[in-house]
């Protein structure tokens, strides 16, 4: 079976390519209205782009009618926020917060979850995530047309909080962060990532 993209409708082609590039890491971003009121919404389009400075991004899709989500308007006007993992134990939250609940409504508040005082932003942290990093507004990059529109969030990750229960001081690595990842198939599927393996990179002799 073949298929050209651009033949598919919107939906399908979001299945199909959700499908193929899984599973996916999820980035919890909190960011703050000008109602100051705090957002709180999971993106699992959403990688690692750079060391120096450490830069990632994540992409926000439109809503079906075209209109903006509360999570880049609030980037677009504040130019900042914060990404916080999800684990095992915060994913029923996590869920949660995917509700659309209307700007004035607060999704820390609807998964009982608590905003911590970030040190260099204004958005929050999450208290219960083992991992906060606070990030500034390098860019927005826009793909498509809508009322299907993505915007490509990219920023500057500032300072990263890190819970000492999953650091390890002798390897400076994490170690026992329980993630939960975005899979695609028919449903709304997600994974645990306990079941990994190793496998030594091979070097040339």
């Amino acid at each position: 079976m073949k298929f050209n993209p651009d033949e598919l409708s919107v939906r399908d082609a979001s299945h199909l390519l959700t499908d193929i590039i899984s599973p996916r890491p999820i980035a919890w971003v909190s960011s703050v209205g000008n109602n100051d009121v705090y957002n709180l919404a999971p993106f699992s389009a959403y990688c690692m782009l750079n060391i120096r400075p450490v830069t990632v991004g994540f992409a926000v899709t439109t809503y079906r009618d075209g209109k903006k989500k509360d999570t880049i308007l609030n980037i677009e006007s504040s130019k900042e926020y914060v990404i916080s993992v999800v684990t095992d134990a915060l994913a029923q939250s996590m869920n949660t917060t995917c509700t659309p609940y209307p700007p004035e409504v607060s999704e820390f508040k609807e998964a009982g979850l608590t905003p911590v005082k970030a040190d260099l932003v204004k958005a929050p942290l999450i208290a219960e995530s083992p991992i906060n990093m606070e990030c500034r507004l390098i860019r927005i990059d826009e793909f498509g047309n809508l009322p299907s529109q993505f915007g490509f969030i990219i920023g500057e990750v500032l300072r990263v909080h890190v819970n000492d229960s999953v650091y390890d001081q002798s390897t400076k690595r994490l170690a026992g962060l329980d993630l939960v990842g975005r899979m695609g198939g028919d449903g709304d599927l997600y994974c645990r990532t306990r079941d990994t393996f190793q496998m030594t990179r091979p070097t040339l002799k």
